[in-house]
């Protein structure tokens, strides 16, 4: 069972009331995703407020607004704003992203989406809304993003393989271009488990780099313990 807490370097994140737990997946979101000097960034799906407070720590001149629909999920990640040392530069809003209004544009845009269409559902109604796409469709989370995305902003998911394919047809569909990509797999030699992509407005020529979480013996490759470094105790 999953603690009910997760310490980082400079901040902790209470977990126990959200379906999805602190995963390697969020932490490589909160550490790749990027844009220059970004000033608004916007966190879709926000769960435990962990990508927020990883991006509030990296850009300590930004404001960071987040979303959730899980009404559980979005006290805890309130909280979790709360008590850290950015909660002057938090907020959340708590609904159905597709029905989140603003004026501000934003310059940093990032989800660890659901992709499970139509995957076998547990009996665990949290965690179905935190893994399928029923409560926000790709087409939707795109849709909502191109609205509200600055005109030389990105924006940053991470998906598996197979369902970044399907995303990034429905990302060209609303004008949106892979510019970066990064894959991650456990070890080298291993298949590639996600890829954390930055889609922009302008097309580019692609850029592609390899992320290993270890080496043969175990051990943290170094890759991963670069992009960790600050975030994770014991690196």
């Amino acid at each position: 069972m999953a603690n009910s807490w997760f310490q980082f370097q400079q901040f902790r994140v209470n977990q126990d009331r959200c379906a999805m737990k602190i995963s390697t997946d969020a932490v490589m979101l909160g550490t790749l995703a990027e844009v220059e000097s970004p000033r608004q960034i916007l966190d879709v799906g926000t769960g435990t407020g962990v990508i927020a407070l990883m991006l509030a720590q990296r850009f300590p001149n930004a404001k960071i607004q987040a979303v959730e629909i899980d009404s559980q999920a979005a006290t805890q990640a309130l909280e979790n704003f709360q008590t850290n040392t950015f909660s002057d530069r938090m907020q959340l809003w708590e609904g159905k992203f597709q029905d989140f209004e603003s004026q501000q544009k934003y310059d940093l845009i990032v989800s660890n989406p659901p992709y499970f269409p139509d995957h076998l559902k547990s009996s665990d109604a949290q965690r179905n809304m935190a893994l399928h796409t029923d409560e926000l469709s790709f087409q939707d989370l795109l849709e909502k993003v191109t609205q509200l995305l600055a005109e030389n902003g990105q924006f940053w998911v991470i998906l598996p393989p197979r369902q970044m394919q399907d995303f990034q047809k429905e990302a060209a569909s609303h004008g949106l271009f892979p510019r970066v990509k990064f894959t991650l797999q456990d070890k080298p030699g291993k298949s590639i488990q996600r890829e954390i992509c930055g889609f922009s407005r302008k097309q580019k020529e692609l850029e592609i780099s390899a992320i290993f979480i270890k080496n043969e013996d175990g051990t943290p490759h170094e890759s991963y313990a670069r992009l960790v470094s600050g975030f994770l105790l014991g690196f």
